[in-house]
């Protein structure tokens, strides 16, 4: 028995991860890793990030193609008459105001589902619909902790602004200037899809099972929770911090490289080459840290890029979060608020994803090797 499992166990690859597993066909997001490149739906993610909006690709990322000025209009609309939550689920957000903020968003997003009325629909439509409500409701429920958890009530939505300027106003009560308002716009650009991430496949693998997507939506910000998915920006900014000035970053990068231990922002699962979302964000920091009067940030960044450069040929490089969480904390957020912000971004590529699983539905069931025990004799207790 024992010779025949380890003749089974030759034939079989594992792929541990799930590395390098082709397991569907998708038609929204486009990436190369060794030549880093990205593309939303055909479009390079260096145009959407310098021209389009985040309203818009949404919509890109959604209907398939990009909106007439009607269109984009009419979408704008709807997400702006869905910033709006029950009563009895900011309720809850009081109830888990102490927890972590993922945990408050997962568990509210949960909530979320009773109050929905397409919440036990599936079709293509109302799955949209849900998209769409979703889309204005998570950065919603993430403002309105922030509040809560410091004793105030959540701020109303202002019509006026758009959804990335109207999310900053939420979460920290100013309204933001165009500047800034447009970097976190380019920075939900830049979040809302990146292919069968760990987030995004966890929702697959619930919509697979025909639940709703309020479940997989849900299940997908447990995965992101972690850090070894979306917790870089947060860690990036703890590590700047540690580093304190740009003239330390090189002994830095020497004493975590000579101890083994990963340098925070730096490497990717898919890109060998630099991430292409990076430049975008590094250009935003450099310009908001001077406007901040708080220059230092952007330098210590670009010391320790130069001095992780010797290890770009082995395909470390700078990835997105290794800017992203200096852009949240010059704009005041708590550095736990980081990987909600990722999760607000985030909310249309996990929709599209789920509408993609739904088209064609399958249960996703891998299989695993059993290298355990070989078949043996229950004893009763008595005996043992």
């Amino acid at each position: 028995m024992a010779e025949e499992t380890e003749k089974i166990a030759e034939k079989i690859d594992i792929h541990r991860g799930l590395k390098g597993v082709y397991f569907d066909r998708s038609a929204v997001c486009y990436i190369d890793g060794r030549a880093g490149e990205l593309r939303y739906r055909g479009y390079s993610i260096h145009d959407l990030a310098q021209h389009s909006t985040f309203e818009e690709t949404c919509y890109l990322l959604t209907y398939g193609e990009l909106p007439t000025k009607v269109q984009l209009a009419a979408f704008d609309a709807e997400l702006k008459a869905a910033r709006t939550l029950p009563r009895n689920v900011l309720d809850v957000i009081h109830s888990v105001r102490a927890a972590h903020p993922m945990d408050v968003l997962r568990t509210a997003v949960s909530a979320l589902a009773a109050f929905d009325p397409d919440v036990a629909d599936n079709s293509r439509e109302a799955t949209m619909r849900k998209g769409v409500r979703l889309a204005s409701q998570v950065p919603m429920i993430v403002a309105a902790h922030e509040q809560v958890r410091n004793g105030r009530a959540p701020i109303p939505p202002d019509p006026a602004l758009g959804h990335a300027a109207n999310f900053l106003y939420m979460l920290t009560g100013k309204v933001p200037s165009a500047d800034t308002a447009r970097l976190m716009d380019t920075d939900m650009i830049l979040h809302a899809e990146h292919g069968s991430n760990a987030s995004t496949f966890a929702a697959r693998v619930v919509a697979g099972t025909e639940a709703n997507l309020h479940a997989a939506v849900t299940a997908a910000i447990a995965a992101l929770s972690g850090p070894a998915h979306g917790g870089a920006a947060e860690n990036v900014m703890h590590m700047a911090r540690e580093v304190g000035s740009p003239d330390k970053a090189a002994e830095y990068v020497k004493r975590k490289r000579a101890n083994k231990e990963p340098v925070m922002g730096f490497g990717h699962r898919v890109y060998r080459a630099e991430d292409p979302r990076a430049r975008h964000m590094r250009a935003g920091v450099e310009k908001l840290s001077r406007e901040m009067g708080q220059p230092q940030w952007y330098q210590i960044l670009e010391a320790l890029v130069e001095a992780m450069k010797p290890y770009s040929r082995h395909g470390v490089n700078v990835n997105v979060d290794f800017y992203a969480g200096v852009v949240y904390y010059l704009n005041g957020i708590p550095a736990d608020m980081f990987v909600p912000i990722f999760a607000v971004g985030r909310v249309p590529g996990w929709t599209v994803s789920v509408l993609e699983q739904l088209e064609n539905n399958i249960l996703i069931r891998p299989l695993t090797l059993y290298n355990g025990p070989e078949a043996r004799e229950y004893v009763a207790v008595r005996k043992r």
